[in-house]
């Protein structure tokens, strides 16, 4: 089952880079991030998502492969296989792209837009979707990032953990809008 942990920093940039060293650590093979998304709230107060998950551009390229393939094979029927790779191609390319766009996929789209507009001006938000972590390596990398847990699906005894590693000096903080495990299902 997968875990849900937003982080909430004080710098507009510092859920980027954290995401950035997450990412480092996933080719490492000590966590697998389902999804993860970085919110940013400007000095106008205007928020910007970031989505790792680009399922437009995703969706498109898949369809673009399926579409060529069996473009391929139904112009073969008529002998002519190269244009139905290249109608087939452009055919499974739009559906793919529109059906990715539709399609909403890791974290809730809602939830993200919801905590989101709460997060102060000038700071920035991580929305994280863990399938696996090895939890020992990944909170001692990140030690003292002075970072507010504002949801998430951990256990109380796992949410102290990240909590205490969070934390500038390692003690228990109690940070303003953390909510229990049970609020984030």
């Amino acid at each position: 089952m997968s875990e849900l942990i937003v982080l909430g920093f004080d710098e507009t940039d510092k859920a980027d880079s954290i995401l950035n060293r997450l990412s480092t650590l996933e080719k490492e093979y000590l966590i697998d991030l389902e999804d993860a998304v970085v919110a940013i709230r400007d000095s106008t107060g205007k928020v910007r998502l970031k989505q790792s998950v680009n399922l437009t551009s995703m969706g498109a390229a898949r369809g673009g492969l399926s579409g060529a393939l069996w473009g391929s094979l139904v112009g073969l029927l008529f002998l002519n296989p190269l244009a139905g790779m290249v109608v087939g191609g452009a055919f499974g390319a739009g559906s793919g792209a529109l059906a990715g766009s539709m399609t909403d996929y890791g974290i809730d789209d809602d939830l993200i837009k919801k905590l989101a507009d709460t997060i102060p001006v000038n700071t920035s938000a991580l929305f994280l979707l863990i399938r696996k972590v090895q939890p020992e390596k990944i909170l001692e990398e990140f030690k003292g990032e002075r970072a507010r847990i504002l949801r998430t699906s951990l256990s109380p005894d796992q949410e102290k953990r990240l909590r205490e590693a969070l934390s500038a000096d390692g003690a228990t903080a109690t940070p303003t809008g953390s909510q229990s495990p049970a609020a984030a299902s």
